[in-house]
């Protein structure tokens, strides 16, 4: 591997490692304005993100909670992605980058991208319909925008894992052959 190479990689170990802490802080963060929201309400003001939803409460708990519950999933969702690519970023060989491990483990980025992008996508669904029964939503858009961008890339990573899986099986073979 050229030394211009291994820069580049270190590079994104700590892109991927700042991406990382930034998502942890963000999901902690959505789970302190639900603890404040439900003991301190008057706080929510002076948090992270100002995600004031206590009209959402009084009118509909469940709603409320539902909605709480999507938000910090998706969150939890998407540092968990990055946290898997911390890990396949750590294991990866690129002298030898075709062993099971990493098509494994970029299956499973696949399938947790899909994951963030399918319950965003639900998530915007519900929120629409509950528009239309008199709730406001508008705090709540920047957190399902992008579920259609996750879809799509789950599937680009799925070919790649699928590329990836036939890689490891061809090199298999020719060890084999050899």
């Amino acid at each position: 591997m050229s030394k211009r190479n291994n820069i580049i990689f270190k590079g994104l170990h700590v892109i991927a490692y700042i991406i990382f802490v930034g998502l942890c802080i963000e999901a902690g963060a959505v789970l302190v304005n639900l603890v404040f929201s439900l003991i301190k309400p008057e706080v929510i003001a002076n948090l992270y993100q100002k995600l004031d939803l206590m009209d959402m409460y009084v009118q509909s708990q469940p709603t409320f909670f539902g909605m709480f519950g999507f938000i910090l999933s998706i969150a939890v969702l998407k540092a968990y992605l990055f946290y898997e690519v911390i890990v396949l970023l750590h294991k990866l060989d690129l002298e030898k980058p075709f062993n099971a491990f990493v098509s494994a483990q970029i299956t499973k980025i696949s399938y947790t991208t899909l994951s963030i992008g399918l319950l965003s996508y639900v998530a915007k669904q519900i929120a629409e319909k509950l528009v239309d029964d008199g709730f406001n939503m508008d705090a709540l858009q920047d957190f399902w925008l992008d579920s259609q961008a996750f879809i799509l890339m789950a599937a680009v990573i799925y070919v790649i894992a699928t590329l990836f899986a036939r890689g490891v099986a061809m090199q298999a073979e020719n060890e084999l052959t050899i």
